[in-house]
This record gives structure tokens, sequence and C-alpha cells, in this order.
């Protein structure tokens, strides 16, 4: 997988959004799908971080061998971005990508804290809208989205 997001579509990743939606969300939730996203992480060496806020809470958060602080900082800046724009990050970078502006051109945002690089999915519940976040930060920005990706619909078909 390369760091180029050519191979993903907005209209890709639109659906993804409509289709991994929860009927809740609490802590236990929280730290189910935490664990998960440890466990494979772990079996595939993976050097992330992992971060799952609800709220403006961070109910779960690992840091992984060979991850690093400057993780800790692109999750901030993801997860801004991901409650802003009510998109995940990964449709916020290619859709910048896509017409050649950054957020701050186009939002006049803080560069230093918002990020248009993918990892942070919205945590959307029925009936509620976007109640908080799950980021990934430590592997090229499609890489990171798609394991969240791959962690939410494991945990939602579960």
């Amino acid at each position: 997988m390369s760091d180029d997001p050519t191979g993903l579509t907005l209209d890709q990743l639109t659906a993804e959004e409509r289709e991994l939606r929860f009927d809740r969300f609490d802590y236990d939730d929280a730290w189910r799908l935490g664990s998960m996203l440890v466990e494979t992480a772990r079996a595939r060496e993976l050097p992330i971080a992992i971060d799952i806020t609800r709220g403006g809470q961070q109910l779960f958060h690992a840091a992984l061998p060979g991850s690093t602080p400057d993780n800790d900082a692109w999750i901030q800046r993801k997860i801004r971005s991901v409650l802003r724009f009510g998109h995940s990050s990964m449709f916020l970078s290619l859709q910048r990508s896509l017409d050649g502006r950054s957020l701050a051109d186009v939002s006049f945002v803080d560069p230093r804290e918002f990020a248009a690089a993918g990892g942070c999915f919205p945590i959307h519940v029925k009936g509620c809208g976007i109640i908080g976040t799950v980021t990934v930060s430590g592997l090229p920005q499609v890489d990171d989205h798609r394991l969240v990706v791959e962690s939410v619909r494991a945990f939602l078909t579960a």
C-alpha cells in the first residue's frame, strides 16, 4: 500500500462513513474496539498509536513499540479535523488533494492544529450523529485509514 490516495474515491469514502455506523458506543465498546486494534497491530508488528475519543474524553489510548510522541500529535490534529468537518480524515485528505488546496486555504484553520491526513474515522451513532473518533497514526495515511476501517467493520459485524 502506498501513501498515494489515488486508489480511493470520495464516493467510496462516503459509502464507508454511511456503512460503518454504531447503534450505541460506550466505554466498554471503546475498550473492545481499541483492544481489537491493538491485537491486530501486534500481530502485524505495526508501529502505531491508537486513540478512541468520545464527547471530548479519551476512552482508549495505546502506543505500540515503534510509535513516537509525534504520532500522538498527529492523532490530535486528525481528531480536530474529523470533528470540525464531519468526515474521515482520509476523505478530507483526498478532497484537498483533488482540489489542490489545504484545509488552511479553504477553511482558515491553523495547520498546527488540524490535519487532513488519513487514519481518523468518525464514530457515528445512529440517531445521534458523530460522537467521537477512532484514530491510528504511524503508517502511511492510506494504511492508517484502512486499518481503522477494517477494525470498525470487524467490530460492527462481531
